[in-house]
């Protein structure tokens, strides 16, 4: 597997930078690992709520016990940090909730609702115009279902095929194939210049309160041109070469797990080749609906762990994957954040409070379980802060969370 380089040595001379594909004999004299190694971000979320009985550990700080699903995670255990008593400020509506969990956005389940921007969302405007795809918007479903919201709150379509992801990522494409994709971009930025020329002249006939509510709107045509422009120089260089194949098309909603790990597969690829740095994935078990209204009966509860226990399975074979991935020095792990959660507390009951929720990888000092009050739960939007923060963004606020969360620290 040839990989892309995750920084790359530049040429400065008369005014111009030129990139340097990743060559090994510059890498002793080059900058730290660290520095060579950028980090990056997967955020997934499960929606049909995950047992509590099963998730949280008893004890907090180090000295905790693995719980049973945690158990499936434990050769992971010092690359994880496990929360409890945690969940999303005003987030309420029971399933309606899947829509904010990357968002923060209070109240979905009421009528006007309009979402915000996504935490992957924000990383990929600061950090996405270093690759190839500014972020992955992915989805085990087969419905219209994302986690990934634009600015201005609209959701943004996940791609629900591993092998079509797959093709993306590394199929380059016949000459006329990739011309065909630029004219497609040229002609975007021809209707987005056509739509900001005729709003200027509109503007100048508004109010001032609609005209700060057009100069947020050309703002975002101008993020869009510059999207397509960089986009369209993408399509010229050639996508990176890997030694696996496309995986086997899967849409039946009852082998979720089965499809989860094909995408898991290409997603490690993508963030191994440095083609994109932000995924977000929504696995959607809505076939396993009727039984997470367990009642307490026992055989339900039985049939339910086992479908959860195959997603935490398939969850360790992901962590595990990035674990035994290296780059410069460090493992893909060490340099990835995977946070992994639900939008419900208890899908018996419609919760949307004590969200199961664990953040693994990504250079923090893991192996904790950070408990907090099951009362009066503590903010999950301040992780979303520290996540960024992780990132290398100057941001001290996302949606509310208005703090770096409350024991967690970046390694050294």
């Amino acid at each position: 597997m040839s990989l892309c380089p995750s920084r790359r040595t530049a040429l400065k001379a008369a005014g111009v930078t030129m990139t340097l594909p990743f060559l090994e004999t510059l890498q002793a004299h080059d900058a730290s690992p660290e520095s060579q190694s950028p980090r990056r971000m997967v955020a997934i979320q499960t929606n049909m709520g995950i047992l509590p009985r099963y998730f949280f550990p008893e004890g907090s700080g180090k000295d905790w016990t693995n719980s049973h699903y945690l158990q499936r995670l434990s050769s992971h255990r010092e690359q994880f940090t496990v929360f409890s008593g945690v969940s999303l400020p005003g987030v309420t509506g029971g399933h309606t909730a899947q829509k904010c969990f990357l968002t923060g956005t209070p109240h979905p389940e009421r009528g006007g609702f309009r979402n915000g921007v996504s935490l992957d969302q924000v990383a990929a405007e600061q950090l996405g115009n270093q690759t190839r795809f500014p972020s992955l918007v992915l989805a085990i479903t087969n419905e219209n279902a994302t986690l990934s919201y634009t600015r201005n709150g609209s959701p943004i379509p996940s791609e629900q095929s591993p092998r079509k992801l797959f093709e993306q990522l590394f199929v380059q494409g016949r000459p006329e194939e990739i011309e065909a994709r630029v004219n497609s971009l040229n002609q975007g930025r021809s209707t987005l210049d056509f739509v900001a020329d005729q709003s200027r002249s509109l503007n100048k006939r508004l109010s001032p309160v609609d005209r700060s509510r057009m100069e947020q709107y050309l703002t975002a045509v101008r993020d869009l041109e510059q999207r397509l422009q960089k986009a369209a120089a993408w399509e010229h260089r050639p996508k990176p070469q890997v030694d696996a194949g496309p995986p086997a098309e899967n849409i039946d909603p009852r082998q979720f797990v089965e499809r989860s790990d094909m995408m898991f597969d290409v997603m490690k690829l993508a963030l191994e080749t440095d083609s994109t740095r932000i995924i977000s994935l929504f696995i959607d078990t809505t076939v396993i609906h009727n039984i997470t209204h367990h009642g307490n009966r026992p055989e339900v509860l039985e049939e339910l762990r086992g479908h959860e226990e195959r997603q935490f399975d398939a969850l360790n074979r992901f962590l595990t994957s990035l674990s035994e991935s290296s780059e410069a020095g460090h493992t893909l792990l060490d340099r990835t954040m995977v946070l992994y959660g639900t939008c419900m507390g208890s899908a018996n009951s419609h919760s949307n409070t004590n969200l199961p929720v664990l953040l693994a990888g990504g250079g923090f000092r893991h192996g904790k379980h950070l408990s907090f009050d099951q009362n009066n739960n503590y903010p999950l939007s301040n992780l979303y802060v520290s996540m960024l923060q992780r990132l290398g963004l100057p941001i001290d606020r996302f949606s509310s969370g208005t703090s770096t969360m409350t024991g967690l620290e970046f390694s050294a």
